[in-house]
């Protein structure tokens, strides 16, 4: 089984743009929640207190699956391996679980990335690989660039943007789609939409919008400081949405909400 997709993994705890105290303080929560996914990354510039806070939890290694992330000034042969090793250092482990590419390269080159993770995995230096914010073009190219397994692409993933040619080309590459961005900043929030079906099922308007994704076979991303917050966040598995419920929700894509974009964002692609 891909590891996101093992049940307490589906439901990854994210740390941008937490530090000091009150990333302890939301990894706490989150620990005690359940969480045991816990999602990082270099251009974060949190993995010392990741690595600091999950230590001073006290969480057992083998029950925690770490994801963190090569920036893209890293993306190369002379910086990807040492600041791999930088990263498990500051998140004092000896391997991550998930490494992935935070960017494609800016000239769309994805072979030389995809080898160096592979080179990582290779090493010892994590269990998984997988990218982020690729497009349909780079995931294909992604899975023809190595024999190793992608475990994900991690990508923006909610109720008001389609993201349907990346869903099919998951399904045609075998590159699973994760979520970022899971209730679009808040944004689903001005749709009354979602607080009407969480009435019927006794959930609110965010859990829905979770319930919607993970529904698509898309593990989601997560990030709250508030405790109450990051447990209805985790509260996700006990209900199903109907049909009829999703189709209502897919209509909403439409909207084509995008958070993450060239103008925003430099280093992103032209996304589909």
């Amino acid at each position: 089984m891909n590891i996101l997709f093992e049940r307490t993994h589906q439901r990854s705890f994210g740390t941008w743009p937490l530090n000091g105290r009150q990333l302890l303080n939301a990894l706490q929560n989150a620990i005690e929640t359940g969480y045991r996914a816990i999602d990082t990354a270099q251009l974060y510039d949190n993995e010392t207190g990741v690595g600091s806070s999950l230590r001073a939890i006290g969480i057992p290694r083998r029950e925690l699956c770490i994801t963190t992330k090569i920036a893209p000034a890293n993306d190369s042969d002379e910086r990807f391996m040492p600041s791999l090793r930088e990263s498990l250092e500051k998140l004092k482990i000896d391997q991550a679980d998930v490494l992935l590419l935070h960017w494609p390269p800016a000239d769309g080159d994805v072979a030389p990335s995809v080898r160096r993770l592979e080179q990582a995995a290779r090493a010892g230096l994590t269990r998984h690989i997988g990218v982020s914010n690729f497009t349909a073009a780079m995931m294909r190219a992604a899975r023809a660039a190595t024999a190793l397994p992608l475990v994900t692409n991690q990508v923006e993933f909610h109720p008001l943007l389609n993201q349907r040619v990346l869903l099919d080309t998951a399904s045609e590459t075998g590159i699973p789609l994760s979520s970022y961005c899971s209730v679009a900043r808040g944004e689903i929030f001005n749709y009354p939409l979602f607080g009407e079906i969480g009435a019927r099922y006794g959930k609110s308007a965010a859990q829905v919008a979770l319930r919607w994704i993970l529904q698509q076979g898309v593990p989601i991303n997560t990030m709250s400081t508030q405790r109450r917050n990051i447990e209805a966040n985790f509260d996700v598995m006990d209900f199903t949405l109907s049909s009829i419920d999703m189709h209502r929700i897919d209509a909403l894509t439409g909207t084509n909400y995008r958070i993450v974009n060239r103008e925003r964002v430099p280093l992103a692609p032209e996304f589909d």
